[in-house]
């Protein structure tokens, strides 16, 4: 079954029809329970983790790291790029500035504005919400169930969202690239919420949060491996 890119406002039209909600009921304090009879439905129909690689428009099949060609790919041109060695210790620089960025487990799905700017307590620091540019990515982190269902997952929601690429932590989750350039928060909230009701962390709904960096090492010397890639839905942007 081949997954077809749609564009972010068919991916946030298609989740908030699917809720039945609108853009004014985004404004929610709490995240919603997770709905195990959707999931069980969406497991039922039998895809897993070779569906994700086989519907994969590009073949990951190098068992060489991409980091670089990935990132370049994701973030064309020279961003300000956070990049983390570990949630404590992380710089802001051009990505022209950033080499073997394998040997990175972390980064920010989203380019910064300034090298530096202030936390919520008031801190100077090279990752903060304020530095934080524009969201480019939206991560799913599936962080219940077995690989298999949280591919599922991830390939049910690609049919409704641009999905460009999708990796293993290298511990137990699966973490989905959807592409989001351009949406309004509102908008998104729509389908953020669709994903946490089917098991996803909601922690990755802040912008400046740290995820895990494509196709590098993390800490435990496992390869955060890349199983799905799609860098269409990236070039869209600028036709």
């Amino acid at each position: 079954m081949k997954v077809t890119p749609r564009t972010p406002s068919d991916a946030v039209g298609m989740a908030i029809q699917r809720s039945g909600g609108s853009e004014a009921s985004c404004k929610r304090s709490r995240w919603p329970e997770r709905n195990p009879g959707a999931i069980r439905s969406i497991r039922d129909r039998g895809r897993g983790m070779v569906d994700l690689w086989e519907n994969s428009p590009v073949r990951i099949e190098s068992n060489d790291p991409r980091t670089d060609w990935f990132i370049d790919a994701l973030f064309p041109g020279n961003p300000l790029l956070c990049c983390g060695w570990s949630r404590h210790r992380f710089e802001t620089r051009p990505r022209s500035s950033w080499h073997k960025l394998d040997r990175l487990p972390l980064l920010v799905p989203n380019p910064m504005t300034a090298r530096k700017g202030k936390t919520l307590t008031g801190k100077v620091s090279e990752h903060s919400l304020e530095n934080t540019g524009p969201r480019r990515f939206l991560v799913i982190e599936q962080d219940t169930g077995e690989p298999d269902e949280q591919a599922a997952i991830l390939l049910h929601l690609a049919e409704k969202a641009p999905l460009a690429l999708a990796l293993h932590s290298g511990g137990k989750s699966l973490h989905g690239w959807f592409y989001c350039a351009g949406q309004t928060d509102e908008r998104l909230r729509q389908f953020m919420e669709y994903a946490v009701s089917l098991g996803a962390d909601p922690a990755t709904w802040t912008p400046s949060q740290f995820v895990r960096m494509p196709d590098a090492l993390r800490d435990n010397g496992k390869r955060q491996a890349v199983y799905f890639f799609n860098p269409e839905v990236v070039k869209n942007e600028t036709r």
